[in-house]
């Protein structure tokens, strides 16, 4: 991609609105020093000590970090968090981001924070090593009340936003923010606005969206069209082309290292390769930041392959970020797309 063309594509950034729903949850990150181990003397066991501590909105927030980074205009979270004390730290978050408005995002007592709590110890001249992480999760359904609220704000912002992006990162379905009510609203919305993007993702499968675009890997596409799905890239770029068409709308299969692959009703589809890897590298949050900037370049014009290119190239950023789930700015982008 030329210099031009990328000025092109990534200047609209920053007069985009989007509105991200799905499953903000919070990143929690304690830094132990091992230097200053002890132990317990109650128990005998290892104490790790806390030094600092970190926190930053994860799940659906990590798309919307990486959408902050990227420049846009307004953003908008969906979604909910508990009357407690994650809760209390991840709306502190959410709130302190450039451009993020949080009309739309509730606090309920129906529900606890999604927390992933990621112990990390850090020791002088070595990449952090991530202990067992805690997670506090909702077990029950989402109740009803809390998802006509999720109903109500999609609907309303669907007529002043250039994007929507939605997010499935819960494990057991209903017990987050995208129920089978929300889904019909944003079915609704996708046929009432053809011209509206909508970008949908889920660490479930995308089985029961409505037709958007699907932004999915490779297990996940094998799933969803009920078939074995091997390795080959033209076996894979086939199903996509299928499914597109099927779908009436794009859809993006992740490849790892390999790359992505993309397609389009209307037939198009090609495969770009990812970027090669240097040093250590922390995988968690590279598809986030794939959405991200799907995201941004679709609403700004770009084609498939221009929009899958700055994809990888935001994921190759993201990666080789330790310790903390990385974003990828325009600047880094441009360091990894543009040629001269």
């Amino acid at each position: 991609m030329n210099a031009t063309r990328f000025r092109s594509i990534t200047a609209s950034y920053t007069k985009l609105r989007a509105a991200i729903v799905g499953d903000f949850c919070l990143d929690r990150y304690l830094e132990i020093d091992p230097e200053k181990k002890e132990f317990s003397i109650e128990t005998g066991l290892p104490v790790h000590n806390v030094t600092a501590i970190r926190s930053q909105p994860g799940g659906a927030g990590t798309i919307l970090n990486n959408l902050v980074t990227l420049g846009f205009r307004e953003l908008f979270p969906v979604g909910f968090c508990g009357e407690d004390g994650e809760g209390w730290e991840l709306r502190r978050a959410l709130q302190s981001l450039q451009g993020v408005r949080m009309d739309h995002f509730v606090t309920t007592a129906q529900r606890r924070t999604f927390t992933y709590t990621k112990p990390l110890v850090l020791s002088t001249g070595s990449p952090p090593v991530e202990l067992n992480r805690l997670d506090i999760k909702n077990w029950s359904p989402t109740s009803p009340s809390v998802v006509e609220c999720v109903q109500r704000a999609i609907s309303d912002l669907a007529q002043h936003v250039d994007a929507l992006v939605v997010l499935d990162q819960v494990d057991i379905a209903g017990t987050g923010v995208i129920c089978p009510n929300v889904l019909e609203t944003i079915a609704h919305i996708a046929k009432k606005r053809g011209d509206l993007l909508i970008l949908a993702d889920s660490r479930r499968g995308l089985a029961g969206f409505p037709n958007v675009t699907f932004k999915m890997n490779h297990e996940e596409l094998a799933r969803f069209t009920h078939g074995e799905l091997g390795s080959d890239l033209d076996e894979i770029r086939t199903r996509s082309a299928e499914l597109a068409k099927e779908q009436d709308h794009p859809v993006f299969v992740t490849l790892a290292e390999r790359g992505m692959i993309g397609a389009t009703a209307s037939g198009e589809s090609c495969y770009v390769p990812a970027h090669s890897v240097h040093g250590e590298i922390d995988i968690v949050g590279a598809g986030d930041a794939v959405t991200a900037s799907l995201a941004a370049a679709l609403a700004s014009g770009a084609s498939l392959r221009e929009s899958m290119e700055l994809a990888n190239a935001a994921a190759s950023v993201a990666i080789h970020q330790l310790g903390t789930t990385g974003t990828a700015s325009v600047e880094q982008i441009r360091d990894l797309v543009v040629t001269e």
